[in-house]
């Protein structure tokens, strides 16, 4: 719980956690569940959020007991490095976006002239065009976030719902 907390006070998403941290986003879920984290993953948490791995480990265990509460690790600095992983995460992500729209386009204007020249009374191109499309508009989504039920989305309705920010 500790780990969703920190998580969402930087309005991360599992996904961007587990860029940053080099774990496996099912790892994140696991540990945001409340099972044990191994001292591994752990570190690795503790170097992204910018706390010290004995204070994670005491608190991600606390945290773990029923009925207790415990206070969440401050970053000693704020850090450019996992801002600068985001970013860079974030670009690779939209150059990715791109490059698969540059190739429908091509891909689907060569089918079209195949289509033309083949089969003119039928239009089959279509269905490849839009069963396509949809892919297109899906990573489209991932790449550039989805503005509805992203990280700050989530973070503002657990703020909403404890009545105070995170």
């Amino acid at each position: 719980m500790l780990v969703h907390k920190l998580r969402l006070q930087r309005g991360w998403s599992q996904e961007q956690l587990a860029s940053l941290s080099g774990l496996s986003v099912r790892t994140i879920q696991r540990i945001e569940s409340g099972q044990s984290a191994s001292a591994e993953s752990l570190k690795a948490l503790a170097a992204v959020f910018e706390v010290d791995f004995q204070s994670l480990q005491t608190l991600q265990t606390e945290a773990d007991m029923p009925g207790k509460t415990s206070p969440v690790p401050q970053r000693s600095e704020p850090s450019m490095a996992a801002e600068e992983a985001l970013a860079l995460e974030q670009v690779r992500r939209i150059r990715g976006f791109y490059v698969h729209l540059m190739q429908y386009a091509l891909v689907v204007a060569g089918l079209a002239l195949v289509n033309y020249f083949f089969a003119p009374r039928f239009p089959w191109v279509l269905f490849v065009a839009l069963g396509w499309g949809l892919g297109i508009l899906l990573h489209g989504l991932r790449a550039f976030g989805l503005p509805i039920l992203g990280p700050e989305w989530e973070r503002r309705q657990v703020e909403k719902r404890l009545g105070r920010p995170l």
